[in-house]
């Protein structure tokens, strides 16, 4: 089943129950996908429901599907979020993307002090939004129960009162692969911009550095890479 849309107007649906995928999903799948009755897909509502079945109507503007799996998740434990900082050209929203599809709960923007992408208060939202299309999509296509979740843009300051938080640095002395994990909560993943974190950031957001390997990754592959470490530590891979 290679097909997932969203709804956020789904709250709960039983096995031989009828749902309706109305908006541009459902726009989406009757004219750009061409979907057609007798078809295949998933429905998600992005917080933990996601139902599957065989496609019974497709009428101008909705799309209805008869429910024959239902699948509830639970959010993960402990929840990995990606504190990404704001990057030039497009290598924060790769890092976004991806992230998603490794299984991010969150993804937090940074506006690190080195960083060459900036978003005054007029382009706050409209580069938010944008994340959020990115992580909108990515679930999709990787078939998500949970859409992760976008914040404000952040500064070091208010990024530093997070909890279990982990700033990648590649001259750290503890490596990722070794450093204690919660078991419960939130883990903060810092990746800075292309060029670095200054130490006097590093002061301010606290928490503990840790480094993958003996390469510097790019600002668009650090965060990836280290949410794999993770989720392999963690068991879920």
């Amino acid at each position: 089943m290679a097909s997932l849309y969203l709804s956020s107007a789904l709250q709960s649906a039983a096995v031989g129950s009828r749902v309706v995928l109305l908006g541009e999903d459902a726009k989406h799948a009757i004219t750009v996908a061409r979907t057609r009755v007798g078809e295949r897909l998933s429905i998600g509502n992005g917080r933990g429901l996601v139902v599957s079945g065989v496609v019974e109507a497709v009428d101008p503007g909705q799309l209805t599907l008869v429910v024959d799996g239902v699948r509830e998740e639970p959010l993960p434990s402990p929840e990995l979020w990606l504190v990404q900082a704001l990057a030039k050209g497009d290598r924060d929203e790769l890092a976004v993307q991806a992230a998603t599809e490794l299984g991010a709960s969150g993804v937090i923007p940074f506006a690190a002090s080195r960083s060459v992408s900036r978003w005054d208060a007029a382009k706050a939202e409209k580069g938010r939004a944008r994340w959020e299309a990115i992580v909108r999509e990515a679930s999709k296509q990787s078939i998500r129960a949970w859409v992760p979740v976008v914040e404000p843009v952040r500064s070091a300051t208010a990024i530093a009162g997070l909890e279990s938080v982990l700033v990648l640095d590649p001259t750290a002395n503890v490596r990722l692969s070794e450093v204690a994990l919660p078991t419960a909560g939130r883990i903060h993943l810092v990746v800075g911009p292309e060029g670095g974190i200054d130490e006097k950031e590093f002061s301010v957001l606290g928490g503990t550095r840790v480094r993958l390997g003996s390469e510097v990754l790019r600002t668009s592959t650090a965060g990836p890479a280290a949410l794999a470490v993770l989720n392999a530590r963690l068991g879920r891979w």
